[in-house]
């Protein structure tokens, strides 16, 4: 017995040294290097926390870029999808409602412009991100509302653009939440 339990014990105390003492404070170490020091990133307007750069807000107002929709209304204490298939009938027709709303607020932009991503939710319910196409498409929209030329929204929308990391891991975003500060600001 003292065979199997001497060298049990010592690897188990071994493990939670490891484990639970030098594995965390070297991660709680390299997220003290990223942006908000592993506490998330802040988003700062006019002195003041408006939001996180990792998580999606919504906006409903047809002056601002709209994100993604939410399955559960943005509330990150609740993030989660909604669990519906491609082929349920109640997402189906819930879908239909975010395209027919969508082409309500945006005259001009057929069923087929408009990138999936801005009719169906994330798997998060906080997706912060639109493509770059997905903001494109609301261009006109904000352009017309604000007396802001199409022109002058479509170049803050690439200035706004995040490339891919290194050109090749991930795909171009564009954060909303700080495209609809930089709108805020532009009128100014």
């Amino acid at each position: 017995m003292k065979t199997y339990l001497l060298p049990s014990l010592k690897l188990t105390l071994l493990l939670i040294v490891i484990l639970a003492g030098i594995y965390p404070l070297a991660i709680a170490g390299v997220g003290k290097l990223t942006p908000g020091h592993g506490d998330g990133e802040t988003i700062q307007y006019k002195g003041r926390t408006v939001g996180y750069a990792l998580i999606g807000q919504k906006f409903t107002k047809d002056e601002y870029f709209w994100g993604r929709p939410s399955a559960v209304d943005y509330n990150a204490a609740g993030s989660g999808g909604s669990n519906k298939g491609p082929s349920n009938p109640d997402y189906l027709k819930q879908v239909d409602e975010r395209i027919a709303d969508f082409m309500k607020h945006n005259p001009g932009v057929t069923r087929e412009q408009i990138p999936a991503e801005l009719v169906t939710a994330s798997g998060s319910g906080l997706d912060p991100d639109l493509s770059p196409a997905g903001a494109q498409v609301q261009v006109a929209r904000i352009a017309k509302i604000r007396g802001v030329s199409a022109q002058q929204l479509a170049q803050l929308v690439n200035e706004h653009t995040e490339k891919p990391w290194l050109g090749m891991f991930g795909p171009a975003k564009v954060n909303v939440l700080k495209l609809n500060i930089a709108l805020d600001e532009l009128k100014k």
